[in-house]
């Protein structure tokens, strides 16, 4: 097994940033750099700083208390307050062989990672700090949560999602509107879009890896939604057709899609002219609903894999969406016709 110096870098911090989020994130590393080149390094980096936040959370051998208990170090960490280099040094020996090379070498190479958030300025900084201290909260007040027994209701599940994205989109939009008076001056509604666009990606997540995440112990599905057609999903198995389980997630697939549709209206208030912001937005959303497609074409599937959508479908959603990546009456007629067969729910009194 290596140790955290067979991981140490010779590339400078921001060299070293862009390497590894190669190998961590293939999706992240496609969009980022659609965006302009004054917010790639701080989203970047955000983006790094959550999954630190995620790799000790999802540690397979970690007891409950060692989670917290680095969880709390790293929000320190982030906010200056406690050392990064003491930080790495013990969480590197605990981290589970399970995790992958990657993991173990962003945990290795915290200290460049959290140098790079200390040279922002005060507003992103603040962003920064502000998403890691509610995620690693919220990681630490649902993992008692992760058994077989689901979410109490959507609206618990709403808020699981809120903890793990929704405030992911809180935070891009407050580095969105640092970066752009126009953005800025909506900044209100940009920010309650932005829950709704980060909650509806995270949806579209839980839904694609019912089964994964079935067979790790582990279900995000809300209880009350399943309850009303007829079925138990504490007792679910794998495989097993069950009357009212199609039509639950059907209704799911309602309420991830509306999630969906305030993305499209968060991304049209940006403005025409900052066409990588929007793509960085568009490629994610267009490939959110192809995703809730494919679920609807085969609610029986048993594996994430037969609803993974192709390298074409990929393609296709960055080339349309880049080509009329500046006219909305296009975007909303090309998400239109994607999203014909899905229904949509109203959301607003539910989550």
């Amino acid at each position: 097994m290596k140790s955290k110096n067979d991981f140490k870098t010779p590339l400078d911090d921001v060299a070293y940033q862009n390497e590894i989020l190669q190998h961590v994130s293939r999706t992240f590393a496609l969009t980022i750099p659609q965006l302009p080149e004054s917010l790639c390094e701080v989203v970047g980096n955000a983006y790094l700083l959550c999954r630190i936040a995620d790799t000790i959370e999802d540690d397979k051998l970690m007891t409950a208390a060692l989670k917290r208990e680095y969880a709390e170090q790293f929000i320190a960490v982030v906010k200056g307050t406690d050392g990064a280099e003491t930080f790495a040094d013990g969480l590197f020996p605990l981290l589970s062989p399970t995790a992958t090379e990657a993991e173990h070498d962003l945990i290795a190479n915290t200290t460049p990672v959290i140098r790079i958030t200390h040279s922002f300025n005060e507003r992103q900084r603040a962003a920064l700090e502000r998403c890691v201290s509610i995620m690693a909260e919220g990681m630490v007040r649902y993992q008692d949560a992760e058994t077989l027994d689901g979410m109490a209701d959507l609206k618990d599940m709403g808020q699981y999602c809120y903890y793990v994205a929704g405030v992911v989109g809180e935070m891009l939009t407050e580095l969105f509107c640092d970066y752009s008076p126009e953005i800025d001056a909506q900044r209100e509604e940009m920010m309650q879009l932005g829950v709704s666009f980060g909650q509806g990606l995270q949806m579209t997540n839980i839904l694609k890896d019912i089964w994964e995440d079935h067979e790790r112990g582990a279900c995000w599905l809300p209880r009350d939604v399943f309850n009303k057609y007829g079925v138990d999903i504490r007792h679910k198995v794998l495989g097993k057709n069950e009357a009212g389980f199609d039509e639950a997630l059907i209704e799911l697939l309602g309420v991830a899609h509306a999630h969906i549709q305030n993305a499209l209206l968060y991304t049209l208030k940006i403005p025409a002219n900052e066409k990588g912001l929007r793509r960085f937005c568009l490629w994610a959303l267009g490939m959110a609903v192809l995703t809730l497609e494919k679920i609807r074409q085969k609610p029986d599937f048993t594996t994430g894999q037969e609803v993974k959508i192709s390298r074409r479908s990929v393609k296709a959603t960055i080339f349309f969406t880049s080509l009329f990546v500046g006219n909305d009456w296009a975007l909303n007629a090309l998400f239109r016709f994607s999203g014909r067969r899905l229904p949509m729910a109203d959301i607003h009194e539910k989550l």
